[in-house]
C-alpha cells in the first residue's frame, strides 16, 4: 500500500479491529459490528463459510456437469441480474472455455435487440439455460426464462423443453416452484443466508464456473486459505483493504479507481457491484470507477484511491501505476499469480467491503434504495397494462436530432450542459467530496457504442476533472443503482435512450403465447422508474433521446460538452 499520511490511521483502525476480535465476531454473526438491529445482517453472513461449505457440494456439481456434457450440450446461457450474473461473467471471461465444456454467455439486458442477439448466437438444441435468482422473482430473470422456455417448446417440443433448463435459487422461492412445474433438468438450492452480491463462491458463481471447466477444488482451496489466514490473523490484508477504503472515503477520497490486468478486467464490474451496493447508503458511499481510460497523474482529481490488481505476466499498467506512486497518489497494489487466485481475491474483497461498512457505520448487506426504482417501474408497467401507454415525457427542447428531457426551462443545449456541470460539488467549492458523472445507457451494447461512450467519458474527465462511470440499463440498477440514490447526492446523471428497431413480447406465463408487455416496454419502464426515483431523491438528471443515429448523437453530446 502506498497511502502516505493515511497509513497511520489505517493501521490504527486495523489494530483496533484485531483487538476487538472483528473477524471472530463476524464469523459468529455479531450484528453489533454494524448496527444495533440484526435485520438483514445475521441472515446475510453465510458467505463467510462458503469456501469450506461448497467443498461438500463438489461431487453433486461435478456429476451434473458430466451429465450435461454427456447429453450433448455445447453452450450455456445464464439468465440473471447483478450478483447472479457478474461472478459467472468474471469466470467465463477470465478462464475461457476448457475443451469439451460449455461456452457460457450472460444475458442481463432487457433490450430486445440484446435478447435477440443472444438467441441468434445460440444453437438452441445444444444450449443449457441457467436461470439464476436468489429471490426467485426477479422480473428480468423471469422474463428471460419465459421467453426462452417458449422458444425451446417450439424447437424441441413441450415435453423436452424443461430438460434444457436448470435453476439456482433459494429454497421456497417462486423460481423453485416454477422449475418443478416446468420440469427443469436440475434445481440447485443455495444457502439462503447469502446475499446476491456476496454469492460468487456459492452455487450462483461456482456452478456456471464448473460448466466452463474451471477446477473448483483449486479455486475453493485458495479461497479457503484466505479464509483461514484471515480468521487466524496470519493475513490481515482484507482488513487493511477495508480500513483503507473506509478511512480514505471519510477524507473525501471516495472514488475507488480500478486498474486491472486485461485478462481479468471483468473482475472490475464484480467489484463495482459489491462495493457500490454495499456502501452507498445513509448519505455515504464509495464509488468504484471501472473501465476508465488511463490519464497522467495530474489529470486526476484529488478524490481518487487507485487499486491496481495485477495478474502475473501482464505488465500493461506497471509504468502508469508507477507514475501514480511517484506523484504521491494513494495506490494499493494486489498481485495474483494466476486466475485461480480469483477465489481468494473474491473472499478478500467481500471481507474488506464488510469491514469498510463497519467503519462507515452502515449495514453493507441491505439495499434500501433499490426498491424505490422497482416500485416506480412496476407502476409504469401497470399503467401500460391498463391504458396501453407508458407515461410520456415531453422534451424540453430539441437540439439537432436529439430530444432533451431536462425537467426545466432552458434556452439551448450548450447552456444546459454548462449549468449541469456547474452544479458539480468540488472541494474548491467547499464540498467535502467531489461529484461524479454517471452515464446511464439504455441501449443495446456494441463495441462501436462502447467506444463512443468512452470518448464521452474522456471528454468529461479532461474538462471537468470528474470521475465517470458507465452502466447499461437495467444491468446497473442491480449494481450502482443503490449508491446513486443512497449516497450524499454526489452524482450527476446523463441518461441515454434511442428507438428500438426490434421488440419482443414477454409471455404472460411460460408455455403460454399471450403477452401483456414486451421487452421494450419493460426496459422503458425501468428507465422511467429509475429516472423518477433519482429525481425524487433530489438528483440532477438529464435524459437524452439520441434519435436514429446513436453514434452521431453521442458525438453531438461530446461536442457540446
Amino acid at each position: 500500500m502506498f497511502l502516505g499520511k493515511y497509513n497511520q490511521k489505517i493501521d490504527s483502525v486495523v489494530g483496533q479491529w484485531e483487538k476487538n476480535q472483528f473477524m471472530d465476531r463476524m464469523l459468529h454473526n455479531d450484528y453489533t459490528l454494524w448496527k444495533e438491529n440484526p435485520k438483514e445482517i445475521t441472515n446475510r453472513l453465510g458467505w463467510l463459510r462458503s469456501p469450506e461449505v461448497m467443498l461438500n457440494s463438489l461431487d453433486e456439481i461435478n456429476s451434473f456437469v458430466t451429465e450435461i456434457r454427456a447429453a450433448g450440450f455445447k453452450q450455456a446461457l445464464l439468465l440473471g441480474m447483478g450478483g447472479s450474473s457478474l461472478a459467472p461473467e468474471v469466470y467465463a471471461r477470465s478462464f475461457g472455455v476448457k475443451k469439451g465444456f460449455l461456452d457460457l454467455a450472460i444475458l442481463d439486458s432487457t433490450d430486445p435487440g440484446a435478447v435477440l442477439a443472444r438467441e441468434r448466437q445460440m444453437d438452441l438444441k445444444k444450449t443449457l439455460f441457467i436461470v439464476a435468482t436468489k429471490s426467485g422473482g426477479t422480473v428480468e430473470t423471469f422474463s428471460f426464462m419465459k421467453y426462452f422456455y417458449n422458444r425451446m417448446c417450439a424447437v424441441v417440443g413441450v415435453e423436452n423443453a424443461g430438460t434444457h433448463f436448470m435453476a439456482i435459487t433459494d429454497g421456497g422461492s417462486g423460481l423453485e416452484s416454477a422449475a418443478k412445474e416446468l420440469r427443469f433438468r436440475k434445481i440447485f438450492l443455495n444457502d439462503p443466508d447469502i446475499g446476491g452480491r456476496y454469492s460468487a463462491l456459492s452455487c450462483f458463481g461456482l456452478i456456471p464456473a464448473a460448466l466452463v471447466g474451471i477446477n473448483l477444488k483449486i479455486m475453493l482451496s485458495r479461497a479457503g486459505k484466505m479464509m483461514q489466514n484471515s480468521f487466524t490473523g496470519k493475513d490481515s490484508s482484507s482488513l487493511q483493504l477495508g480500513a483503507a477504503m473506509g478511512v480514505l472515503a471519510e477524507q473525501g477520497i471516495d472514488k475507488l479507481t480500478l486498474i486491472i490486468s486485461p485478462r481479468i478486467a471483468s473482475f472490475g464490474a464484480w467489484i463495482e457491484q459489491l462495493v457500490a451496493e454495499s456502501t452507498g447508503k445513509e448519505g455515504r458511499g464509495i464509488l468504484p470507477v471501472d473501465g476508465e481510460e488511463w490519464f497522467s497523474p495530474e489529470l486526476y482529481s484529488s478524490d481518487r484511491l487507485f487499486i491496481h490488481i495485477r495478474l502475473e505476466g501482464e505488465e500493461n499498467y506497471d509504468q502508469q501505476v508507477g507514475s501514480l506512486i511517484d506523484a504521491g497518489r494513494p495506490v494499493i497494489q494486489i498481485h495474483l499469480k494466476n486466475p485461480e487466485d480469483l477465489g481468494a481475491e473474491i473472499y478478500r474483497w467481500e471481507v474488506a467491503t464488510a469491514a469498510a461498512g463497519a467503519h462507515l457505520g452502515i449495514n453493507p448487506f441491505d439495499q434500501p434504495d433499490v426498491e424505490s426504482a422497482k416500485v416506480l417501474a412496476r407502476q409504469m408497467v401497470a399503467s401500460f397494462q391498463q391504458t396501453g401507454l407508458l407515461p410520456q415525457l415531453v422534451p424540453d427542447f430539441i437540439h439537432q436530432d436529439l430530444k432533451i428531457y431536462a425537467g426545466r426551462q432552458v434556452d439551448n443545449f450548450p447552456d444546459l450542459m454548462k449549468n449541469f456541470f456547474a452544479s458539480a460539488r468540488t472541494v474548491e467549492s467547499g464540498s467535502t467530496t467531489r461529484s461524479y458523472v454517471a452515464l446511464q445507457v439504455y441501449l443495446k451494447p456494441s463495441p462501436e457504442i462502447e467506444s463512443a461512450l468512452q470518448g464521452l467519458r474522456n471528454r468529461i474527465n479532461l474538462k471537468y476533472y470528474l470521475a465517470t462511470t458507465l452502466g447499461y440499463g437495467p444491468r446497473f440498477l442491480h449494481s450502482t443503482g443503490q449508491l446513486h440514490k443512497g449516497d450524499a447526492g454526489n452524482g450527476l446523471f446523463l441518461q441515454f435512450l434511442a428507438e428500438m428497431p426490434e421488440d419482443l413480447p414477454i409471455p404472460t406465463e411460460a408455455g403460454r403465447t399471450d403477452s401483456a408487455i414486451s421487452f421494450g416496454i419493460l426496459k422503458n419502464s425501468q428507465l422511467l422508474g429509475d429516472r423518477q426515483a433519482l429525481l425524487n431523491a433530489g438528483r440532477h438528471v438529464i435524459t437524452i433521446d439520441l434519435g436514429n443515429d446513436i453514434l452521431a448523437g453521442i458525438q453531438t453530446v461530446r461536442e457540446v460538452i
